[in-house]
């Protein structure tokens, strides 16, 4: 098993920034995949962005892309999502999750098998 918290959401006026973090605890030697999901109320879940934990290949969506910025500290066992120019559309709860096994879909949720409890993050237009 493999135990996820999330922790860093917060208030942001639109075009600031934040950074949530993804502690991992277990038997993290199973991750092959961490990655950042997000819903907002009403929504589906949606895809944000993923990390190969072993080579850092990294997966964005395109909605984000060259505004957020997914890391990971192998020694830590911890992940990051540092997002930069946010909007009001970003508001969401955002989840960490993880997979033990290559997703055969990045972005497709059902291949992770490890889910955090979610940090909420609220943009202010």
């Amino acid at each position: 098993q493999v135990q996820l918290e999330e922790s860093g959401g917060g208030l942001v006026q639109a075009g600031g920034s934040l950074r949530v973090s993804c502690a991992a605890s277990g038997r993290t030697f199973n991750t092959n995949t961490m990655g950042w999901f997000r819903q907002a109320p009403g929504k589906e879940r949606e895809f944000v962005a993923a990390v190969r934990w072993n080579t850092g290949v990294t997966y964005y969506a395109e909605s984000v892309k060259g505004r957020f910025t997914i890391s990971r500290d192998n020694a830590k066992n911890t992940l990051y999502l540092q997002m930069n120019s946010l909007k009001p559309e970003d508001t969401a709860v955002y989840y960490c999750a993880a997979a033990a096994n290559p997703p055969i879909a990045i972005s497709a949720h059902s291949y992770y098998n490890y889910w955090g409890q979610g940090t909420q993050v609220t943009v202010s237009s």
